[in-house]
């Protein structure tokens, strides 16, 4: 299950685990203009863990969801010269 809300200067998605396995905490994704975070609360240490990933690096992510094993870049070599 998963709801989404649209502030202020944000988007929010939570994201909470159903099934009768090993439940995670739910992760709370907020999508701003800059970056994105990812929060979830850890028991264990009862404190939020946050994770900021820039808009370069979430669409790295995006592309390596769907592609096999191994080392990939988005720029052309000739970005690199």
């Amino acid at each position: 299950m998963f709801s989404i809300e649209h502030e202020f200067d944000s988007t929010v998605i939570t994201l909470v685990d159903e099934g009768t396995a090993q439940l995670q905490e739910d992760l709370i994704i907020n999508s701003f203009s800059e970056c994105v975070t990812i929060e979830q609360y850890d028991a264990r240490t009862d404190k939020i863990n946050k994770i900021t990933f820039s808009m370069a690096q979430l669409k790295d992510l995006s592309a390596a969801i769907n592609l096999p094993e191994g080392v990939y870049t988005r720029f052309k070599k000739e970005n690199f010269k």
